[in-house]
């Protein structure tokens, strides 16, 4: 972890963050930007870790239901057991009883990986957010040079632009008077004999 997102997970202390491949304005805002690997690699985790919860919590329910049953069937078992007459019962109570040790330690075990998981969710999703602001702000960083470039070449052509438009203004301005002191001149009839000569040989 760089020395940028150190300062970040402090300023983020207690602070909560959505689970971010849950959200979907997330993978809206990741799909305007550029594909990355890190990124990519860090949701994989994040989408395993969740699964690992889910499953996690349907064994816990499951070993609990298969907990119960057994310990009912012990109870349906006990008193034939006890009487030392029913050899079966005593064997269907023993098997049960290891059964149910397994049960806790298998229950033990998803229970402790459900306290954990939380918190290594927790740094993934905020090491996916740390990612995914910095590509974002890249890109912001990045375009808003190229608006200013842009907003620069449009202010320069609209200059352009207008200094052109008064050239032309006046250009027309200029011919229609050289035109008008001809005419007034030298008449329609020579001013149509060098139109003639003049203008066919320009086109």
């Amino acid at each position: 972890m760089s020395k940028s997102d150190k300062k970040f997970e402090k300023a983020l202390e207690g602070k909560k963050i959505p689970i971010l491949t849950l959200d979907n304005q997330w993978h809206q805002l990741v799909g305007k930007v550029e594909p990355d690997r890190q990124v990519a690699k860090l949701q994989e985790e994040l989408n395993e870790l969740l699964k690992r919860q889910g499953k996690a919590r349907t064994e816990i329910r499951k070993i609990k239901a298969l907990k119960k049953k057994l310990m009912d069937e012990i109870m349906e078992l006990a008193e034939d057991a006890a009487s030392g007459k029913n050899k079966r019962a005593e064997n269907k109570v023993s098997d049960n009883k290891r059964l149910i040790v397994e049960c806790n330690e298998k229950l033990t075990e998803y229970e402790d990986e459900i306290l954990e998981l939380p918190g290594k969710m927790d740094q993934v999703n905020r090491e996916l957010m740390l990612k995914t602001m910095e590509i974002c702000y890249d890109v912001l960083k990045k375009n808003r040079a190229d608006i200013d470039e842009n907003a620069r070449w449009i202010s320069e052509m609209r200059t352009e632009l207008k200094e052109r438009l008064i050239r032309k203004q006046e250009q027309e301005q200029v011919n229609q008077e050289l035109y008008t002191y001809m005419h007034n001149i030298f008449g329609v009839d020579v001013i149509d004999i060098f139109d003639m000569a003049y203008l066919n040989k320009e086109n």
